[in-house]
């Protein structure tokens, strides 16, 4: 599977083929936009190729058009994955470095993907109405809250490490208490069913000192 930015060289095979046969390619990406890519035969027309660049990730579908001689259509549906590394636009609490003193070893390939997805699960769940002094770009400017947000979402992705992330879809807290606020979550049928947040998550909310942030609300789903 290609990554985000790779050229590659796409190919298509004709059969049967001869002198009257000709190959276009329409390239159509994720966002519908069509190129036309440069198609050259080789092994005297039995196969086509052209260089193709996956400018970004998303599903790439690739129109073979033959004429002449093994005329027809030939289309290529193409996963193309993320740059390795690469990042989201939302806020991250965490580096991989940060990662990799939490778990005192090194980060799993994909730990910038998790931190991502434990700080957005920090930020939905935790801190919508959470109160604390932030900079310009809605990040924690105290460094007792910086350190507590970044433990917390170093100890979520560690949690995956060891459960897996599909509990994220599991089954929601029970109750928990950080500062004066009680968070209950899964009432009802999912009662009994298990925690998708790291023990240690809370652990390092609730050791956050309650001059540097108040959650004003009770949260509830």
């Amino acid at each position: 599977m290609p990554d985000a930015g790779d050229l590659v060289t796409a190919r298509l095979a004709v059969e049967p083929h001869d002198e009257t046969t000709a190959v276009t390619l329409a390239m159509t990406a994720p966002d519908g936009v069509v190129s036309t890519p440069v198609v050259t035969p080789v092994d005297d027309g039995a196969a086509w190729t052209a260089p193709v660049v996956y400018t970004a990730a998303g599903v790439w579908r690739l129109s073979w058009a033959v004429t002449g001689t093994g005329a027809g259509v030939e289309h290529q549906i193409v996963p193309v994955a993320p740059a390795p590394g690469a990042r989201g636009d939302g806020r991250v609490y965490a580096t991989t470095t940060d990662l990799a003193n939490a778990l005192d070893e090194a980060p799993p390939l994909n730990g910038e993907r998790l931190l991502e997805r434990a700080s957005e699960l920090l930020d939905s769940d935790f801190l919508l109405t959470a109160i604390y002094d932030v900079d310009d770009n809605g990040m924690p400017t105290h460094p007792l809250v910086v350190a507590g947000f970044r433990d917390a979402v170093c100890a979520q992705v560690e949690f995956w490490g060891e459960v897996g992330e599909e509990t994220d879809i599991s089954g929601p807290l029970q109750g928990a208490q950080i500062g004066g606020v009680n968070l209950q979550f899964g009432a009802g049928s999912n009662r009994s069913g298990p925690s998708y947040y790291a023990p240690k998550l809370l652990r390092a909310l609730q050791l956050i000192p309650k001059e540097c942030i108040r959650f004003t609300a009770l949260a509830s789903c």
